[in-house]
């Protein structure tokens, strides 16, 4: 089971790029050089899931082909249902650019992979991330994956109530709840070629 949290400070609103587009960057000196996710979210029409889903795991190889995907996902609950989240890691935004390049000239991936899911999905929206320096992306020793981990939904519920009791805690929270403008969070099943489980 995965959680993912995701905050939205006054510095950092997302902005919308295109009708069904979202799109959110970081600014700052990281932003020029320095290995960056990308986290991407399909918002699919009803009832299109399971379709989506064969696809992508019939295809996802020809995406892969041109950058790291970190993980891939579906949606429990957290917002809108019918929706799919997946991570992929770059070196820096010119090796982003590259690929963003090779895919428009590779008609095998339009044309399994692209084209297909296209016409599924109704919405698309993606973030790029930096890992904060004291933290590391990796796969745990469990078959539990997070942006927080979690063994489930109750152990989940147990670690928030005990957190919420930690002086140390409740003290960043209130502090942070000040740049806080809204803040989701969504529960993710990884798919079966999902990296991260």
């Amino acid at each position: 089971m995965l959680v993912l949290r995701s905050g939205l400070t006054r510095a950092l609103a997302a902005r919308t790029l295109a009708p069904q587009v979202c799109s959110s960057f970081a600014t700052g000196p990281r932003q020029y050089d320095g290995t960056f996710y990308e986290f991407r979210t399909n918002c699919l029409k009803p009832s299109n899931m399971n379709e989506v889903m064969e696809n992508i795991k019939k295809s996802i190889h020809l995406r892969a082909a041109h950058s790291e995907l970190v993980g891939f996902w579906s949606v429990e609950f957290g917002g809108r249902m019918n929706k799919v989240f997946h991570i992929w890691k770059y070196d820096n935004f010119a090796h982003r650019a590259e690929v963003r390049k090779a895919l428009t000239k590779d008609k095998e991936w339009q044309e399994q992979f692209l084209i297909p899911n296209l016409a599924l999905t109704d919405k698309q929206e993606f973030e790029i991330t930096y890992l904060v320096p004291w933290c590391k992306l990796e796969k745990p020793p469990r078959e539990v994956h997070v942006l927080w981990w979690h063994e489930s939904a109750d152990s989940r519920a147990a670690g928030r109530h005990q957190s919420h009791e930690d002086p140390r805690v409740v003290a960043a929270v209130r502090e942070s709840v000040n740049y806080l403008v809204s803040q989701q969070n969504m529960l993710l099943i990884p798919a079966s070629f999902s990296p991260l489980k």
